[in-house]
Order: structure tokens, then C-alpha cells, then sequence
């Protein structure tokens, strides 16, 4: 049982990261983005080849797989942000499933329907972080859910948080205070997209193997889920969010109840959540973090 609980840390730790990243582009954005499965895959499967067929070490990998994914991010991000709404959810879900068939399709490079297997463990000065022994890696993951809430808090509280907070709130209003909305909103789908690669990155040395079918439509509508369950514009309510969602993924084994629950049961949970909480919290369980800017503080729904 105590393996099982870690297993969902690590996974709430990883999922995290992208909820943080989802959080920049649709809690600050404003932008409903159905695309971090895309982002999430790419980073898997950057880390999954470069340490297969190039013997790369994870670390090395790591930054390769942020940058490429911040890279596809840049451009989703360019030719969609004229769309909005439904439309822009329409196109970053397509963007997404491209991915997903691009990686099941393409044979030579990444073995297709049978994925990648016998990913390398990453190590540090010497010392293996064996994913079987899950302490190691819980705190390595949660090393990196510090460091990415402590740099996206920071960058909130900067001149990007305050723009991308204007952008969300009216884009005509943005605008006329002289703001770049288009440069604005590349940026946070840039960022998003680095932190989802991350996550994959991870994910791919958690599991040792990557193969397409875990990166479907329903990932994003999970971590969706996690933002909108804690509250959107919050990176501690996405984190808390996650972990909520997580619990209660694995809520048939952990209860035992799994031969009875189906595994649909999951995704109509999921969809569950986002209508209920849509019409009862629409800010979510913890709403959106105040903010003081020269010594006025900003709430969800006005100012003090």
C-alpha cells in the first residue's frame, strides 16, 4: 500500500507540472488550450530517443526536451491565437491528436504502436535514481514541482503575470494600455509547453518505455480538470487540484472496489467535475491567488 500511495505521489508530482503550465496559458491566458497531451508526448519521446539511439544521459535530455517542446508550442501558438474559445479548444485538441498519430505512425523513429522500451535510469554523480525504489524519485519530482511553482509564482508577480492578467480580463481594455496581447500569449503557450516537456521528460525514466497510446485526448481534459477542481490563476490550488484528480484516478485500487468500478468510470468522473464545478465554484475550491501591486490587493472578482 505504501508503494501504491508513493506511485500516486509521483504521479500527482508529474502531473503537476503540467497543471502549472496549463495554469499559465488558461488561469493567465485566458486561453482554453486542450493540447499539453501534444506537449507532454513530445518531451517523453525526445527524452525516450535521444537516450536510446544517442546515449544521452537524462540531464542532457532534459533541456532538449523543454526546448522542443517550447519550440511546438511557439508554433501552435502563432497561426491559433486569432481563435478563441471553442475554436482555439478545437484547434489545440487537433494539434494534439497530430502528435499522437505522428508518433503511433512514424516507425523508423519512434517504433510506432510498440513505443520505446529500456529508457535508461537517470543517475546523479554516480548515484542511480532507481524508479522501483520510488523515495528517490518521489523527491526529484518533487524537487522539480518546487523549483517550476517557485519560478511561475515569481513570474505572475512580474510585468508578463500583470499583462497576461489583463490580457484574460479584457483583451480590447489590454490593448489600449499599449500591450502586445499576441506576444503576450505566445509567450505563456511557450512556457506551458516547456513544463509540460518536463513532465514528460519524467515521466518517460519513471516508466522506463514510452509508447502513444498514453498520451490521448483525456490527458488534457485531466489536467484541464486539475486547474479548473483547485482554481485557475493559483499554482498552489493546480497542485492541490492534481492531487485531488489523482486520488481519485486511483480511487478503485485504492479501495479495492476496481473489478466493480469501470474504467470509463474515470473519464465521466472528470467530465463530472468540470460541470460542477462550472456552476456551483467557477473559481474552483481555493479561487484565484491575490496578488499586491504597489499596495492594492487584487482579488477574484474585484479589488481592496
Amino acid at each position: 500500500m505504501i508503494n501504491f500511495f508513493l506511485l500516486i505521489l509521483i504521479y500527482s508530482g508529474i502531473y503537476a507540472l503540467m497543471a502549472i503550465g496549463q495554469n499559465i496559458i488558461t488561469g493567465y491566458g485566458g486561453m482554453l488550450s486542450l493540447c499539453q497531451a501534444g506537449f507532454f508526448a513530445i518531451g517523453s519521446y525526445t527524452t525516450a530517443i535521444l537516450a536510446t539511439k544517442l546515449g544521452w544521459s537524462f540531464w542532457a535530455t532534459l533541456p532538449a526536451a523543454a526546448i522542443l517542446s517550447a519550440l511546438f508550442g511557439l508554433l501552435i501558438g502563432l497561426p491559433t491565437l486569432r481563435l478563441k474559445g471553442d475554436y482555439l479548444a478545437i484547434a489545440t485538441l487537433g494539434f494534439g491528436e497530430i502528435v499522437r498519430n505522428v508518433l503511433n505512425n512514424w516507425d523508423s523513429l519512434t517504433n510506432g504502436p510498440m513505443g520505446i522500451q529500456k529508457i535508461p535510469m537517470p543517475d546523479l554523480f554516480g548515484f542511480v535514481i532507481n524508479p522501483y525504489r520510488k523515495y528517490a524519485f518521489l523527491v526529484m519530482v518533487i524537487l522539480f514541482v518546487v523549483i517550476a511553482y517557485l519560478l511561475f509564482q515569481r513570474l505572475a508577480r512580474s510585468r508578463m503575470g500583470r499583462a497576461l492578467a489583463a490580457v484574460r480580463e479584457d483583451e480590447i481594455a489590454a490593448q489600449s494600455m499599449g500591450i502586445n496581447i499576441t506576444k503576450y500569449k505566445v509567450y505563456a503557450f511557450v512556457l506551458g509547453a516547456s513544463v509540460a516537456g518536463i513532465a514528460g521528460s519524467l515521466q518517460a525514466v519513471f516508466s522506463l518505455s514510452v509508447t502513444p497510446g498514453t498520451y490521448t485526448f483525456m490527458v488534457s481534459v485531466m489536467v484541464l480538470c486539475m486547474v479548473v477542481l483547485g482554481g485557475m490563476g493559483n499554482f498552489k490550488a493546480a497542485i492541490l487540484g492534481t492531487f485531488i484528480i489523482q486520488l481519485i484516478s486511483y480511487f478503485p485500487q485504492l479501495t479495492g472496489l476496481s473489478s466493480v468500478i469501470p474504467p470509463q468510470f474515470k473519464q465521466i468522473l472528470f467530465g463530472l467535475i468540470l460541470v460542477v464545478m462550472m456552476i456551483w465554484r467557477p473559481q474552483g475550491l481555493l479561487g484565484r491567488e491575490e496578488r499586491t501591486y504597489g499596495g492594492s490587493t487584487e482579488r477574484k472578482g474585484g479589488k481592496r
